[in-house]
């Protein structure tokens, strides 16, 4: 089965992810992100726009994920978001095409939630400043320039299923993805603290400094 987690950007994507494979054993997160973000750096800076519009992108997301879903025992999760509707028959659609078990799902959340979330991602840029590091244009910035759009093409119902997680926590809304793909997640232990502690170390690993 692949997994699919799309959303706005700031919408829990990643952190979602990382739950269900933190207690959903054999299971492997693929990120497209990391191959966007390599094809990108491979441009001069003058033409690095949006790595999704790189069919490069696109075809090699569907190569990965069928190599991955095809050769892993375990279910493959795949946080990414996706609002267009050529690039999701391109990369879903193709996905399925081929015979893959694709459940997808749309984390969504109301504009200011969203907002919330990527002002607590900040640290980043701060930690950027403090290492030396040239922040360049901060994504926390393109993110929001994108969020309007994002929220209005992913309430499509193309984009269903969607989870609505502006009450929810992180736990919560792994749980509900899985109950609705037919998984058993490990039981969530350690209580708020400790979530919110993993949670952390999660956004700490996705600094990006580039």
């Amino acid at each position: 089965m692949l997994l699919w987690i799309n959303g706005p950007f700031g919408g829990g994507k990643t952190q979602t992810a990382h739950e269900i494979q933190r207690r959903l054993p054999g299971s492997v997160i693929c990120d497209p992100e990391h191959a966007g973000f390599g094809l990108r750096r491979m441009l001069p800076p003058e033409l690095r726009g949006d790595f999704q519009d790189l069919a490069a992108w696109r075809q090699g997301v569907v190569e990965v994920l069928d190599l991955a879903a095809g050769k892993h025992d375990g279910v493959v999760i795949v946080p990414m978001t996706v609002t267009d509707s050529g690039y999701f028959a391109e990369t879903v659609g193709a996905l399925r095409e081929r015979g893959h078990d694709v459940r997808h799902f749309t984390l969504l959340a109301e504009r200011e939630t969203v907002l919330r979330r990527l002002r607590e991602r900040g640290f980043g840029r701060a930690l950027r400043y403090a290492t030396g590091q040239k922040a360049g244009p901060r994504a926390e910035s393109w993110a929001v320039r994108k969020l309007d759009h994002c929220l209005e093409r992913l309430s499509e119902p193309e984009f269903a299923e969607h989870l609505w997680t502006d009450h929810s926590t992180v736990p919560k809304t792994a749980d509900r993805i899985a109950v609705l793909a037919g998984l058993q997640l490990r039981p969530n232990k350690g209580g708020a603290l400790r979530n919110r502690l993993r949670q952390a170390r999660v956004g700490l690993r996705h600094i990006r400094f580039d």
